[in-house]
C-alpha cells in the first residue's frame, strides 16, 4: 500500500469513527473512463405517507442493502406497492436459478430434521461404546466435523436468501426473530435443528406474534437450548420460563415476579424432546386414558404427561387449572396479549430499524397498534415505516456486521450469484457476529457501540479491500476441483451516480479522488462512513 493510500485510509477510518456525513460534489473512479449516468424510471406518484421519502434510503433500510436492481424495482412499482409486497410477501419466492440450485443441493434441504437427529443420537451412543480411546476420539472428531458442516450449510442458505430473495423484509425479519429467540448452535445437537428452526421463524416472520411464539415454544431447538427438555414435575428447571418472560415477551421491567417464573416453569413441565426412533420405541403407558390421550410425539417434540405438573398454577394473576397441554396455550395467550409484550417487542423492532434509543412516542404508537391488531407483525411494522421518526432516521442507522457484509456483497455484485458463501461466514466470524454463535439467550446486541470500535472498523476495511479487489473467493467453489467464475465488482453504476454520490461527505470524496485504480476506489467506497449506515 502506498504512503498516500495509507494516509487516505487513516482519514477514512477516522471519519468512520465519528460518522461524519455531509453532501458535496461528485467523485468518480479515477482509472476507468467516465461512465454515463443512466436515467432510472422516475418515481411514481403515491398517496402513501412514504411518498416523499428517499427511495434509495428506504430500500437500503428495509432490505439487506440497496442495489441497482432494487432501486429500479421500487421506482417502477411505486413506494406503496413495493412496501405492500415486502410486508405481505408471496410464499416460496423465485430465486435466481443458480442460487436455487445451490440451496437445493444442501443436505439440510433433502434430509429432514427428526430422522437426522435420531440417527446422530444413536451414533453418539455407538461411539461411546468404542473401547479404543484413540478410535473413540477420532470418531467423535469426525462426527463433530460433520455437524459443523451442517451448521455451515444453514448459514450458507441464510446468506444466499439474504442476498437474492425478493422477499427482503421477510429475510431481515427472519434474522431479527432468530436473534430475538436466540439459540446457540454448539449446544448439544442444535446444529442439526437450526435449519428447521430458522425456516419456522421465516414462515411466521410477518404474521401474528402469538403464532410465532407458539411455534418457537414447541420447537425442539428452543426446548433443548433453554433446558426445558429437562424440566419435569419432580425436577423443575426455570431457565426457559425466565427467558420466555424476560427476553421473549414481557421484558425485564414488566412487573412480573419470581413466583410468576416459578409457576410458568410448572406449566412448562413435560414439554420436551424425544430422540428415540418411534418405529422401535412405543409410547409410554398411562393408567388414566385421558393422560394417554394427551401424550404427543411429533417429530422430535414430545409432551409427556408423566413429566407434567398437573396442579393448579397462578401466572400473572390468572389461575391456570392443571389440565395438561392447554395450560401452555392459555399462558401464551396471556403473554402475547400483555401490554408489556406489546411494548417490549415494539421497542426491539424500533431499535433494529430506527435507532439505539427510539423515540418513546413512536414505540407507544407501535405498541398500541400491536394491541389493536392482535400482534400482527406486518401492521406494527407499517406503523413504524410510515412514521416521521422512521423517515428522519434514514441513512443514520449503524450497520451491525451482518448488515455490513451482506450489503457490501449486494452493492458489489447485485443479482450476480456468488458460488461460495464461506468467505462471508469467515468475515462474520472475524467481526464477532457469526451466524448462530451467540451463546447467551439475549442474542447479538443491536446498538451501535457494540460494533463501532477501532478493531471492528479496521476489519471492515480489510473486508472492503477483499471485495473491492474482486479476489474475495466468493466466485470459487470449495470442491476438490473447484469451479471459478471471475467477477469484478460493479460499484460505479447508476446506483452510485444517482443515490450515493450526491450524499458523500467531503472527506469521502477526497479519499475517492486519491484512489489510483478501480480496485482502490471500490475498497474506499465500501469502507466509507456513508456505507457504514443504512
Amino acid at each position: 500500500m502506498t504512503e498516500s493510500l495509507t494516509r487516505t485510509v487513516a482519514r477514512l477510518l477516522a471519519a468512520m469513527a465519528v460518522m461524519v456525513a455531509a453532501p458535496g460534489c461528485s467523485s468518480t473512479p479515477p482509472a476507468a473512463p467516465p461512465l454515463p449516468k443512466p436515467a432510472l424510471p422516475a418515481p411514481q406518484a403515491a398517496a402513501s405517507p412514504l411518498a416523499k421519502v428517499d427511495q434509495y434510503a428506504l430500500v437500503d433500510r428495509i432490505t439487506w442493502g440497496a442495489t441497482s436492481s432494487s432501486l429500479k424495482q421500487i421506482r417502477s412499482m411505486g413506494t406503496q406497492r413495493w412496501l405492500e409486497e415486502q410486508l405481505h410477501p408471496r410464499p416460496d419466492p423465485a430465486l435466481p436459478p443458480a442460487v436455487a440450485q445451490q440451496i437445493a443441493a444442501l443436505s439440510i434441504q433433502t434430509l429432514s430434521m427428526p430422522p437426522r437427529v435420531i440417527t446422530v443420537a444413536q451414533r453418539h451412543k455407538d461411539i461411546d461404546k468404542i473401547a479404543d480411546e484413540d478410535q473413540r476420539k477420532s470418531a467423535r472428531k469426525d462426527l463433530n466435523e460433520e455437524l459443523n458442516g451442517v451448521g455451515r450449510e444453514t448459514a450458507t442458505r441464510m446468506l444466499l436468501r439474504a442476498l437474492y430473495s425478493p422477499n427482503q423484509l421477510q429475510e431481515q425479519m427472519t434474522w431479527f426473530w432468530f436473534n430475538h429467540f436466540n439459540v446457540f448452535q454448539n449446544k448439544n445437537d442444535e446444529r442439526l435443528m437450526l435449519a428447521d428452526y430458522e425456516q419456522t421463524l421465516r414462515v411466521h416472520a410477518l404474521g401474528r406474534f402469538r403464532d410465532l411464539l407458539g411455534a418457537v415454544v414447541h420447537h425442539p431447538a428452543m426446548l433443548v437450548y433453554l433446558d426445558n427438555a429437562q424440566n419435569a414435575v419432580d425436577h423443575i428447571n426455570e431457565n426457559y420460563a425466565r427467558e420466555l418472560m424476560e427476553l421473549h415477551t414481557l421484558g425485564v421491567d414488566a412487573g412480573y415476579t419470581q413466583r410468576d417464573v416459578q409457576e410458568l416453569a410448572r406449566v412448562l413441565t413435560g414439554f420436551g424432546v424425544d430422540r428415540r426412533d418411534p418405529a422401535t420405541n412405543p409410547p409410554p403407558k398411562f393408567a388414566r386414558p385421558e393422560r394417554a390421550a394427551q401424550y404427543t410425539h411429533q417429530g422430535l417434540y414430545e409432551f409427556n404427561p408423566h413429566r407434567h405438573d398437573y396442579g393448579d398454577k397462578q401466572v400473572l394473576g390468572a389461575t391456570i387449572r392443571g389440565s395438561g397441554p392447554v395450560e401452555l396455550e392459555q399462558v401464551l395467550d396471556l403473554l402475547s396479549r400483555d401490554p408489556g409484550t406489546a411494548h417490549h417487542v415494539s421497542l426491539k423492532l424500533a431499535m433494529f430499524f430506527v435507532s439505539d434509543d427510539p423515540p418513546a412516542p413512536l414505540v407507544d404508537r407501535m405498541a398500541a397498534r400491536f394491541a389493536v391488531a392482535d400482534g400482527d407483525i406486518a401492521a406494527v411494522l407499517r406503523t413504524m415505516f410510515e412514521s416521521p421518526e422512521f423517515a428522519a432516521s434514514l441513512r443514520t442507522r449503524y450497520k451491525d456486521p451482518v448488515h455490513y457484509v451482506v450489503s457490501a456483497v449486494r452493492a458489489a455484485y447485485d443479482d450476480k450469484p456468488i458460488l461460495n458463501a464461506r468467505p462471508m461466514i469467515n468475515w462474520l466470524n472475524r467481526l464477532g457476529e457469526a451466524p448462530y454463535a451467540r451463546q447467551t439467550p439475549d442474542g447479538y446486541p443491536l446498538n451501535e457501540a457494540s460494533w463501532a470500535g477501532p478493531g471492528q472498523l479496521t476489519t471492515r476495511f480489510e473486508i472492503a479491500k477483499a471485495i473491492g479487489s474482486g479476489s474475495a473467493g466468493l466466485f470459487k467453489t470449495d470442491e476438490p476441483n473447484p469451479t471459478e467464475k471471475p467477477a469484478f465488482p460493479q460499484l460505479s453504476n447508476a446506483l452510485y451516480f444517482e443515490a450515493i454520490q450526491p450524499k458523500l461527505a467531503a472527506a469521502t470524496r477526497q479519499a475517492l479522488d486519491q484512489a489510483t485504480s478501480p480496485q482502490e476506489w471500490n475498497m474506499l467506497l465500501l469502507s466509507a462512513p456513508e456505507f457504514m449506515v443504512r
